[in-house]
């Protein structure tokens, strides 16, 4: 099991910590005292770009090593970043913007850590997709992250298939240059009327939060150029919309296709017919009977 302590001292017998500092997303005064104290304490700092980070390090008058981590030399850094803990040294993670580990390769160094035995704790802060659902007006108590949509093509529509069906509220992030080609996917794949509440440039100056439909979004930004980082964030499909669409599909095959449909799952065929019955709100004699005349 994991040690989750926060001080680990720096020497050859003690292994360090890996600390995941959260950073502000926008606004320079959501860094926390805590997280300040850290960066400044920490042997060195891992970040997703140096270019970056040592803005946030010059504003707050830290002065420390840093090396790159990310997507395109996690495999070869992460190991290294483990041996130097090991070896005794505390290393902060941090990420261009918010929390560490949230669609970025944050989550393969936390994986390794775990792997290998090495302490690792956070130093919460902002998280761009919990303020654009708190902001959103949108049902809360059940959500889903997904980050973003896959590039590739097919990857991408099978996606946005699973999410048709989604009942939870949902969150996507997408870049400025690919927003109408996503909202275009978003009307194909789950109804022009959806509601969709888009967020951009959160915590800064001109913060938009603009509640609409994916229609309205699409009208909009035929005129209008999308700046900023957008969090979407979208409604899910009702429970009841699900299994009418669920019945709908059924109702469509043959009642032999159903019953071959749930044999081939392994199901006995009095389990089958159970199931087409309440597939499509039959009773259970009626299907019963069909099978056995």
């Amino acid at each position: 099991m994991t040690n989750h302590g926060t001080n680990a001292p720096t020497d050859q017998q003690n292994p360090g910590t890996l600390f995941l500092v959260a950073t502000p997303i926008g606004n320079l005064e959501d860094m926390s005292f805590r997280a300040i104290r850290h960066l400044k304490e920490v042997d060195y700092i891992a970040a997703e770009d140096t270019r970056h980070t040592i803005k946030l390090l010059n504003h707050f008058e830290i002065s420390k090593r840093m090396v790159s981590y990310h997507e395109h030399n996690k495999m070869e850094k992460g190991p290294e970043i483990i041996r130097d803990i090991q070896s005794g040294l505390n290393v902060a993670l941090v990420t261009d913007a918010g929390t560490p580990g949230i669609s970025d390769p944050g989550e393969d160094l936390v994986r390794l850590c775990h792997t290998h035995g090495v302490t690792v704790t956070s130093i919460p802060g902002p998280a761009a997709l919990i303020n654009a659902l708190i902001l959103s007006g949108k049902p809360t108590r059940r959500f889903a992250f997904e980050g973003f949509l896959p590039m590739n093509k097919k990857d991408r529509r099978q996606r946005l298939e699973v999410l048709s069906s989604e009942t939870r509220t949902f969150i996507l992030y997408e870049a400025p240059h690919k927003l109408k080609t996503t909202l275009n996917d978003l009307a194909k794949a789950l109804g022009e009327e959806r509601a969709i509440t888009l967020t951009r440039e959160l915590t800064k100056k001109f913060e938009e939060i603009q509640n609409m439909t994916i229609s309205e979004a699409i009208a909009y930004y035929k005129v209008t150029d999308p700046r900023g980082e957008y969090a979407l964030v979208i409604e899910g499909v009702s429970e009841d919309a699900v299994k009418e669409n669920e019945k709908a599909l059924f109702e469509a095959l043959s009642l032999e296709d159903h019953m071959d449909h749930y044999l081939k799952q392994g199901h006995s065929k009095k389990e089958a017919i159970k199931l087409i019955a309440k597939d499509r709100d039959k009773p259970k004699r009626d299907i019963y009977d069909y099978f056995n005349k």
